[in-house]
C-alpha cells in the first residue's frame, strides 16, 4: 500500500480477475441470470465488449472491498489519530456507481480516500471510505463510499 500524506490517498496491490473468478462468484451468490451463465445468449443478446463473460457489479465492489481488507485497519488508525472515539459499530452505508466492464483478464487495483464527518448530535463518528476501482489502463470502472460509524467513547466516571 502507497499513501501520499497532503492528499491521505492509499493505493492497494494489484489483482488479475480469472473467469473462474466471475463463474465463482456467480454461483456463491446466486446471479443464474442469462447475462452471467448462458455464454450463447450473451452473443446473441449483447453487444461490443460485453459479447463475451463479464463480472457483475456487486463483485467489483466485493472485490474493491476485498483489496482494501489487508490495509484498512491501518488507514482506520490513521484517519482517527487524534481523534477521540469509542468502539467500532459497523458499516453503515454504501453508495456505488458503476463505469465500466471487468472482464477476465483485467487487472485491477483500488484508490481509497478516507473522510472523517463531524461528529453526529449523539456523539457518534462518522468516517466515509471512498473507493476508486481502476482497472489496467487506469480507467475508473467503479467508485462507491462506505459509510463507517465508531461509537461515543463512555465515560469510566467513578
Amino acid at each position: 500500500m502507497t499513501s501520499t500524506s497532503t492528499a491521505r490517498r492509499y493505493k492497494t496491490h494489484c489483482r488479475t480477475i480469472t473467469e473462474t473468478d466471475i463463474v465463482t462468484f456467480v454461483n456463491v451468490v446466486g446471479l443464474h441470470e442469462p447475462f452471467f451463465i448462458d455464454m450463447e445468449y450473451i452473443q446473441k443478446n449483447m453487444e461490443g465488449a460485453h459479447r463475451k463473460r463479464f463480472a457483475p457489479g456487486p463483485m467489483i465492489i466485493s472485490l474493491g472491498m476485498g483489496l482494501l481488507a489487508t490495509y484498512v485497519s491501518e488507514i482506520i488508525a490513521d484517519t482517527l489519530k487524534e481523534q477521540d472515539v469509542g468502539p467500532f459499530g459497523g458499516m453503515t452505508g454504501l453508495q456505488a456507481r458503476l463505469r465500466g466492464a471487468l472482464f477476465p483478464g483485467d487487472t485491477i487495483h483500488v484508490e481509497c480516500e478516507p473522510r472523517l464527518l463531524p461528529k453526529t448530535s449523539r456523539g457518534y463518528t462518522l468516517m466515509e471510505l471512498q473507493h476508486w476501482v481502476l482497472n489496467q489502463h487506469g480507467e475508473t470502472i467503479a467508485d462507491f463510499t462506505e459509510t463507517l460509524t465508531f461509537l461515543p467513547k463512555e465515560s469510566h466516571s467513578s
